[in-house]
């Protein structure tokens, strides 16, 4: 049996944090939530997460800063970005930045479940 993977969830919507935790949870994750980009980094370097889904708007610090920073302190951790404002543009800029992909809202439980197999992935090669 694989250890838990710890993930954190960013993202300012109350209702979709709780939405994202209990798919991670069916998936067999333990789950960290941040409802901003300020409180994500704070919560990367506290609990060291496996991986971490970033939403793009968020209110204080956005993802892409956000993913900056992880970057900068963290640069194996896998991040995966949740956006409903995806132009290729970001998308693009994100994945340049080291994203490991990039889910549309609204997204599907299938996936979720694919990036959380990419994040797990990451975690057997770097552990």
């Amino acid at each position: 049996m694989d250890r838990k993977l710890k993930l954190l969830i960013s993202d300012d919507s109350k209702l979709l944090r709780k939405k994202l935790r209990a798919e991670l949870e069916e998936l067999g994750c333990e789950v960290i939530e941040a409802e901003n980009g300020k409180e994500a980094i704070m919560k990367e370097m506290e609990e060291n997460p496996d991986g971490v889904i970033l939403d793009i708007v968020m209110p204080e610090v956005g993802g892409i800063e956000a993913l900056q920073v992880i970057r900068e302190v963290s640069p194996d951790v896998p991040v995966v970005m949740l956006s409903s404002a995806g132009t290729p543009q970001k998308l693009m800029q994100t994945l340049k930045m080291g994203a490991i992909d990039f889910i549309q809202k609204p997204y599907t439980s299938e996936q979720i479940k694919r990036a959380v197999e990419q994040i797990r992935k990451r975690v057997k090669k770097n552990g």
